[in-house]
């Protein structure tokens, strides 16, 4: 059967080629033309440095060897932030419960092996086959098909590489060339999430001697430096019928089928090989990876809690900043200097995320965030867009003020959640002298994109001017 190369991986190879000998028959044309040879391999070579730029650079792979003590580190620090959150918030029981389970995994012998790939490549057979060979020494767990095209299925490749992080070691299989998306799947789990993992290329009998061997290569060649080649194996966990021809002594013939025995031995020598020398360090591979993610679960938790105090705090400040400039119309680049978010606030989040802000800390913050605000530009176009919306009333809009009022209170909003933001996004307790001024900078920008619709521009400068104005909320009749 002819091989059939979902993706042409060695189209790279041969294009190489085409175009080595593309420049070796221009060598002499550029000695001849002079100048215009010159400009021209100029242009070859500038076309190829873009084409350089445009490639996706493949992540590196973390081979630090995970010790017993940085998984005791990851497990405490998820204990620390389930302890925050038993604090703030109610008992976080099954947190703890999970916490407990972390610490017994290090007397744990046996490893585990999730199965994983696209539809039809041949994942259940393949246990099958390997659980007669290893019996009870490693459990298999075979996860959703990845790489299926429904809504349904997309979350059951989430599901799928959920379940293949929580095992020791992924076999991820495929029947022929590797796709893009397989590709990039794979490298998330080596390079992203330092899972071990073996690519196993399944299904070989279904192609001639001469094209397993080019497949294999090809698929070594392109995990370079993502896996060893040792990791790659050829197998055929069930192979194709056969026909079988016997010529008997009388001179009949009789002919059936029979199933060839599973071609698993690369796969099981190499299983044999990992189970024997890294078993220790897979099992604490995969605790660590637990210990982060519980970590991260209960932060999320945590985060949740000390937004919902945060955001009455933050609104509280804007109307007061925008009362403020609202009695004293000022220029729109000084609107930070006498309304937006000062030090005050600061304090107030800082105590929130476990800040402990000095008054001299805490108008130093202020004061860089009003910085960055103007530098990025995010005071005019507050304004202007406040402008604009307030334009299309005429009534509103020629109240003194108004513009600078609603403008402050939008700013000090703006300030307010990219602290919440910032705070969220480090590590539950934090430096406070120190602030990464590049973060808090995207920060802004992204809390400001964020808060750009135009539906709530609308929304929140209506609500600024009633609050300036003192004009009551008009009834909204009940929906039928």
């Amino acid at each position: 059967m002819a091989v059939q190369l979902r993706r042409p991986i060695l189209v790279g190879g041969v294009g190489l080629s085409f175009c080595l000998w593309i420049l070796q028959s221009w060598h002499h044309s550029i000695v001849q033309l002079g100048e215009y040879g010159i400009l021209g391999a100029l242009t070859v070579g500038g076309t190829l440095w873009l084409f350089q730029q445009k490639t996706p650079k493949r992540q590196m792979v973390d081979n630090s060897p995970v010790t017993r003590e940085t998984v005791e580190k990851a497990i405490a620090q998820a204990a620390s932030a389930i302890e925050c959150l038993a604090v703030e918030a109610e008992e976080p029981a099954q947190l703890r419960q999970q916490l407990i389970q972390l610490n017994k995994e290090f007397e744990r012998q046996e490893l585990r092996v999730a199965v994983i790939g696209s539809k039809a490549v041949g994942k259940t057979k393949i246990i099958q086959a390997l659980q007669r060979s290893f019996g009870q020494q490693l459990t298999f767990q075979e996860t959703p098909a990845l790489f299926t095209s429904t809504d349904h299925d997309h979350q059951a490749e989430t599901t799928a590489l959920a379940q293949a992080n929580a095992t020791d070691l992924v076999l991820f299989v495929t029947n022929g060339d590797l796709t893009e998306t397989e590709f990039q799947a794979l490298q998330q789990l080596i390079a992203g999430n330092r899972q071990r993992t073996l690519l196993v290329f399944n299904k070989q009998d279904q192609h001639i001697a001469e094209e397993r061997a080019v497949v294999l290569h090809a698929l070594q060649q392109r995990m370079q430096p993502l896996l060893k080649p040792e990791d790659t194996v050829a197998i055929a966990a069930s192979p194709s019928e056969i026909k079988v021809r016997q010529h008997a002594a009388d001179g009949t013939i009789q002919e059936w089928r029979e199933q060839p025995a599973p071609a698993i031995e690369q796969l099981s020598d190499r299983l044999a090989t990992i189970a024997t020398q890294e078993r220790q360090q897979l099992i604490w591979a995969t605790t660590q990876r637990q210990a982060l993610a519980l970590k991260a679960e209960a932060k999320t938790l945590l985060n949740r809690v000390r937004r919902d105090r945060a955001i009455p705090i933050i609104e509280q400040y804007q109307w007061i900043a925008a009362a403020a400039a609202f009695a004293n119309p000022v220029p729109a680049l000084d609107l930070l200097a006498t309304a937006a978010i000062n030090a005050q606030l600061v304090t107030e989040l800082g105590a929130i995320y476990q800040q402990k802000f000095s008054l001299q800390q805490a108008q130093t913050v202020a004061g860089t965030m009003g910085s960055l605000m103007v530098k990025l530009g995010l005071v005019e176009l507050s304004t202007k867009a406040v402008s604009t919306v307030l334009k299309s009333n005429a009534v509103t809009f020629v109240a003194g003020g108004a513009v600078q009022g609603v403008s402050a209170a939008y700013l000090t909003r703006l300030a307010g959640l990219s602290l919440v933001e910032y705070f969220q996004s480090q590590e539950v307790t934090i430096d406070s002298e120190k602030l990464n001024l590049d973060k808090l900078s995207q920060t802004l920008q992204k809390v400001f994109q964020q808060n750009q619709q135009v539906t709530f521009l609308q929304n929140f400068v209506k609500q600024g001017v009633e609050r300036l104005l003192q004009k009551p909320p008009q009834p909204q009749l009940a929906e039928s």
